[in-house]
């Protein structure tokens, strides 16, 4: 990797070991990493994994083809894959031809072999800066809103207001930010919405979801691994951390990484560098890490659950979500954005609500948050006639008070043997008692987090 390099990243993919050798010496001082390709397929996955800035692609690669027809082929799939992509076509044979067709279908310039290697790199450093001209004019459009279908952070209670402040400065900086939270908060919304402020915008944001991974699998999911390390270690594997090079990795759920791998997770972080299992060869990596829990900051900065010199290198920015029921001020506006997103989903008008509906989904407690408010507006719409809905259509329940108060005076003894409702209560019990933390939770339960996961959904918490 070339320091101090215009661009960041160039493709180059050729059946020819001679040019790919001569293309990556002549550009390395133009680009931070140049990446040689001798597979069609390989290039498609680079392009969709990395973003480059420049991708040269020959035109033929099968040995004796002549006619280019494998290139351009080529070409449309990438530029079907990417718009956006900056494609150099190379080609020896049919010349002009093959140069006019290609620009046609959307490649940006072209070279011919033999090249002038003057030529060349004038053709991918104005290529380059396309691509940076490019990326420069839509960041603002990216950082302004989230994309279509992803719900933005809604709320403009006080504590909403000191989430949104924390994104617009921690963003575009490059520190490690930890997110915490409850289930259904919106914690992937706040990765998110940091990822869109950041330098990185037009990299790549990839997620790992550490409480739905097998804990023998993390190893191998975050760091990769090399063919053979283990029994079903069939060939080599890109770990996500290696994948997210140049973007930014978000660890959902990091509270779940087991204690004797977050020393990797460290000496990754600190070094800029992964080993992949089986591996003696560390990479290296450039990222920035968003990481997100639904633990307690008690249970965090406790060092039985969790090593304190990775948090202190995780959390040099925190924020913290508040659950629904501490903001409920921001409850119309997310009821009323959902009743838009879902009758626009379902063809169908925006159902009325009553002022009663209104006020009982604003005292309701959501021990599920935002997650169960947009699942509860969602059946509403799907079940609405045309009258407008009253509190009896949204089946909230009663309000906390009224149902720990009645709970307080029952004996505990089942009284209703209905399996569905008894799951349910169960399961309210369990977050009830553990603060809504889904590890503990699951564990009182005797069921794995995904279980839990699953039930919740099902019942709508």
């Amino acid at each position: 990797m070339e320091r101090g390099a215009e661009f960041d990243l160039c493709v180059v993919a050729d059946d020819d070991e001679d040019i790919l050798t001569a293309a990556r010496l002549l550009l390395r001082g133009l680009f931070r990493e140049v990446v040689t390709l001798s597979s069609p397929d390989a290039a498609l996955a680079v392009a969709a994994e990395r973003a480059p800035d420049v991708l040269l692609l020959d035109a033929n690669f099968a040995r004796g083809a002549t006619d280019a027809a494998e290139g351009l082929a080529l070409l449309d799939r990438l530029l079907a894959q990417d718009p956006d992509l900056i494609v150099v076509m190379i080609t020896a044979h049919a010349g002009v031809n093959v140069a006019v067709e290609a620009m046609k279908r959307g490649a940006t310039d072209f070279v011919s072999k033999p090249w002038s290697n003057e030529r060349l790199l004038a053709t991918v450093r104005t290529a380059a800066s396309l691509r940076r001209s490019r990326r420069e004019a839509t960041r603002a459009q990216a950082v302004a809103a989230p994309p279509p279908g992803e719900t933005p952070l809604i709320g403009d209670s006080p504590a909403m207001a000191r989430v949104h402040s924390l994104i617009a400065r921690a963003g575009p900086t490059e520190a490690n930010v930890l997110v915490l939270g409850e289930n259904g908060t919106g914690k992937e919304l706040v990765a998110r919405a940091l990822h869109r402020h950041s330098r990185r915008a037009e990299r790549p944001m990839l997620t790992v979801d550490l409480g739905a991974v097998a804990s023998e699998l993390i190893d191998s999911e975050l760091f990769g691994h090399v063919k053979g390390s283990f029994t079903d270690a069939k060939a080599d594997r890109i770990g996500r951390i290696q994948a997210a090079d140049g973007g930014t990795l978000f660890l959902d759920e990091i509270g779940n990484l087991p204690l004797h791998l977050q020393p990797k997770l460290l000496t990754a972080l600190e070094q800029r560098r992964v080993t992949p299992v089986g591996s003696n060869r560390s990479i290296p990596v450039d990222i920035r890490v968003i990481a997100a829990t639904n633990m307690t900051p008690e249970m965090l900065r406790d060092p039985r659950h969790f090593r304190q010199d990775l948090l202190f290198r995780l959390n040099t920015v925190e924020i913290e979500l508040p659950p629904l029921r501490e903001r409920r001020e921001d409850v119309p506006a997310l009821v009323d954005h959902f009743l838009q997103l879902y009758a626009h989903r379902y063809g169908r008008p925006a159902p009325m609500l009553t002022v009663e509906a209104r006020s009982a989904l604003a005292a309701h407690d959501w021990p599920g948050n935002v997650r169960a408010l947009r699942h509860a507006v969602e059946r509403a719409v799907i079940l609405a006639g045309e009258a407008p809905l009253t509190p009896a259509d949204l089946a909230l329940g009663p309000p906390a008070a009224v149902r720990i108060a009645a709970e307080a005076v029952q004996p505990p003894v089942v009284a209703d043997y209905n399996l569905e409702r008894v799951e349910r209560r169960l399961v309210e019990e369990a977050l009830r008692k553990h603060g809504y933390n889904i590890s503990a939770a699951a564990g009182e339960l005797g069921l794995s987090r995904a279980a839990l996961y699953r039930r919740m959904e099902k019942h709508g918490l």
